[in-house]
This record gives C-alpha cells, structure tokens and sequence, in this order.
C-alpha cells in the first residue's frame, strides 16, 4: 500500500489506537483524534509520536470545525477518515432519559455526520471513509436500544451519502465489530467480574473467545486500500461467529 494520510477519530483507546498503531508501522502519516488532552498526550507516546494529535471531542461542533480548520491551515488531505470515536452507556428502554439518549446520538451519530461534512475539503479523490458500527445493528441485545439506534442511523446516512459524496471519489463502508475487549466495558460500568464473566460467555464461540481489537484492525486496513476501491456501504462484521 502506498503510503497514505489517514485520520482517526477517538484514536486514544481501543481500536482506534490499535488501528493509529498499524498504520504507523505501516509507513502512513497518521492523525488521532481524542477528547482529552492527557490521553491524547498518552497515546501519542505509545505510538512514539509517529502520529500526530488533535484535540476533538466529537460530540462538539466548536472542535468538529477547529478539526476542519486545523487541517486546512496546514494544507492536509486525507486519503482516508476511519470514524471511530463512540460512547456505549447500556440502560433499559423504560428508564431512557432525554439527556442520556442525546448524550450518546450526539457522538455516535451527530459526531461522524458533521464531522465528515466539515472535512469534506480535506477528503483527497478519492478517498475512504469508514464506519465503526457495531454488530448490534442487526442483533438485539437488551439495553442497547439507543446505541443500537445511533450506530444504525449513520449506517442509513452513509447509504445515501454513497451516491451524494460519488462524484468526489468519497467511498463510505462500515465495520460490525462483535463484542470486543476494549475499555469501553469499564466506561459503560461494567466491574472487573462482570468483564471476565463477559469474556468468559463468548468462550462457547466458533472463534472460541473474545474478541481483541487486532482482530478488527485488518478489516479496517483492508477499506484503507485500494483494493476496496468498489466497495460502497458495505458491511463488514467481525463478531467471532457469535451470530451464527
């Protein structure tokens, strides 16, 4: 693969960090995304600085658009926007709050809606976009009727944004991951008990375990390249065979 200009959105944790982390050894100038300054200062040391940070918390317009103008300033064209900032916050349907159900529409969905629309200039031709969805987008799991929501709602924005965005060479896919060890359990309120027990249930799996975030990143590579060049929202999921 040639080497390529690649922006990660949420790129302080997780998959996006193991994604940010592949594509340096791989050559590419990479950008990460995070919303907090310590954790960006963080990630960018496990990455030994090969990438370059950017403060943005992608449930907030004010630092969407100062993403946009940071970029242009310094003349940056993307071959590639890996939009994969997300929050998780599980609770039953009947106890939904409004405030909880915007906090998670407006990183989940707000978020990677108005921040591909903001670096609609940075986008080179072409160039790929790719969606960290979820496999709870055609698998219900209790307690995820609003994240399951969110993740869908992109997915049916990129449909359409596939045929609008065609004439600038912007290609639009996205990626089910199963359930994966990252700390997005920790942050949900999961303890540590509740994690193994988790991690333990998917033993009964084809894959025979959980999955890891190295399990996601080649997926995610391979939409990175040219040889996806004639894939238009598709759906890629990963889940270990858990659906089976």
């Amino acid at each position: 693969m040639e080497s390529k200009t690649i922006l990660i959105t949420g790129g302080t944790a997780g998959i996006g960090l193991a994604a940010a982390s592949h594509f340096c050894r791989q050559g590419h100038r990479v950008i990460i995304t995070g919303r907090d300054s310590q954790r960006l200062d963080e990630a960018l040391k496990t990455l030994d600085y090969r990438a370059t940070g950017v403060l943005c918390d992608s449930g907030n317009m004010a630092q969407i658009r100062q993403l946009q103008q940071t970029l242009a300033k310094e003349r940056i064209l993307l071959d590639a926007l890996v939009l994969n900032a997300g929050v998780f916050h599980p609770g039953e349907f009947a106890a939904c709050t409004e405030s909880q159900f915007d906090a998670t529409m407006d990183v989940n969905l707000k978020g990677p809606f108005f921040t591909l629309q903001a670096l609609l200039g940075q986008l080179a031709s072409p160039a790929s976009v790719i969606f960290i969805s979820s496999l709870a987008v055609e698998k219900a799991f209790a307690g995820t009727s609003v994240y399951s929501a969110s993740k869908a709602a992109f997915e049916a924005a990129a449909r359409v944004l596939n045929q609008e965005l065609a004439p600038a060479g912007i290609r639009i896919n996205s990626i089910r991951p199963g359930v994966t060890a990252t700390e997005i359990q920790a942050k949900a309120g999961m303890t540590t008990e509740e994690i193994h027990a988790l991690a333990d249930g998917l033993a009964a799996t084809p894959l025979g375990r959980i999955l890891r975030v190295e399990d996601i990143v080649p997926a995610i590579d391979y939409l990175v390249s040219d040889a996806a060049i004639g894939l238009r929202n598709a759906h890629i999921s990963i889940d270990g065979g858990y659906s089976l």
